[in-house]
């Protein structure tokens, strides 16, 4: 899969958000968008998914076939999207049936987030951090080449970020790609950054960089 986006702008409420932000990833890239709090680092990912019209500018994706940009992407936000009443493997096989492209089982997908004990168990029952990793264990369930994820090593400990980590990693080595908002290294190799305070002041389009 191949990501392409040019001159990209965003408004929410009548106020421009940001302006001119271009970038293109190919496979097994990875993009951390960075900047305070308020910059439209949420918004870039709403946009990419789907959930947010943009104001300005275009994006293309190729090497998917006739599937749209929406059917190619798994997003992870800060809510996690689980149904408190039903357990974690229950979440997961919806998400599964849902989304298509089976992968993990359910039950496989939340071993390796460390989490195999709490298949039976309702998400009420889980702490913050054993939530979060039901979420990210959705990656898992089903092929999608993009995985959008908003801030996505927020209450996880240090073990668990290592571990999604290793997950990221791993979708790279298999053409994936990986946009994260996010406020500290995602700790892979060659990760570019996109710094949206640096695009919305600046004309210039090409604002990555390389980010370790």
């Amino acid at each position: 899969m191949r990501l392409s986006v040019d001159n990209l702008a965003c408004r929410r409420s009548g106020r421009r958000i940001f302006a001119n932000l271009s970038f293109a990833l190919g496979p097994g890239d990875a993009l951390a968008i960075t900047g305070r709090n308020g910059a439209g680092k949420s918004s870039l990912l709403a946009i990419l998914s789907g959930r947010l019209r943009a104001d300005a500018g275009r994006i293309d994706v190729a090497d998917v076939g006739e599937a749209s940009l929406p059917e190619c992407l798994h997003a992870v936000g800060h809510r996690d999207g689980l149904k408190s009443s039903l357990t974690a493997g229950e979440n997961l096989l919806f998400a599964q049936r849902l989304l298509g492209a089976p992968r993990l089982d359910p039950r496989a997908a939340l071993e390796r987030l460390g989490l195999g004990h709490a298949h039976d168990l309702p998400v009420a029952y889980l702490s913050a951090g054993q939530r979060r990793r039901v979420a990210l264990a959705r990656l898992l369930v089903c092929a999608r080449p993009l995985w959008l994820l908003d801030e996505p090593t927020a209450a996880l400990d240090t073990a668990s970020q290592a571990v999604l980590a290793e997950l990221m990693e791993h979708h790279r080595a298999g053409g994936g790609l990986v946009i994260a908002a996010t406020h500290q290294s995602l700790g892979l190799a060659g990760t570019a950054e996109l710094r949206i305070e640096t695009a919305a002041a600046a004309p210039v389009a090409d604002v990555l960089e390389e980010w370790a």
